[in-house]
């Protein structure tokens, strides 16, 4: 009779970024340790908010649900071309990234997504707070990165910048006017 319980699938340990060996990199500026680390860390965040915003996209229900559905297509392609351009600048500086699922759900900061439909009005409220996630990841990483490699941290700048405006208008979904 077979087992009705899920079992964890038996992959090898997540390692995450790494460097690339001497002898098969290219000449030019190579990520520290430190740098390849930061990268990666903004690489699995962006890699998750894409994922999570699919899972949105899938399932959400309700109110304005087609404006909704929409907003969350643009985070995801965004997500998705920022975790690229990330994943071959590490590259760009002999670091491997490592984008593989068991990585990703180890090592991102950004919670579970909930299983199931959910209505535009939670969504809205998730999907910001993955956002916000997100570019608090980039933030925190940013001077560090800055001081190593200021062309990293201009790619940041880009994503911070795009991060925080899709979190501003998908929290205005649920706003009020304050009263006078």
């Amino acid at each position: 009779m077979a087992s009705t319980t899920a079992t964890k699938n038996k992959r090898k340990p997540a390692h995450g970024a790494r460097l690339t060996n001497e002898q098969n990199a290219e000449s030019g500026f190579t990520a520290s340790k430190e740098l390849s680390e930061n990268l990666q860390k903004v690489l699995v965040d962006l890699l998750e908010l894409a994922s999570q915003g699919k899972q949105a996209h899938w399932n959400v229900i309700g109110t304005n649900f087609r404006d909704t559905h929409l907003a969350l297509d643009e985070i995801i392609d965004s997500a998705r071309e920022f975790s690229d351009t990330i994943a071959e600048r590490m590259r760009a500086l002999h670091a491997l990234p490592d984008g593989r699922s068991d990585t990703v759900a180890e090592s991102t900061t950004l919670p579970e997504f909930p299983q199931g439909e959910i209505a535009t009005t939670e969504v809205t409220d998730l999907i910001t707070a993955r956002l916000e996630d997100t570019v608090a990841t980039c933030r925190g990483v940013h001077d560090q990165v800055d001081e190593e490699d200021p062309t990293s941290a201009d790619i940041f700048h880009e994503i911070i910048e795009k991060l925080e405006q899709y979190a501003w208008m998908m929290s205005a979904e649920n706003r009020k006017p304050a009263t006078s």
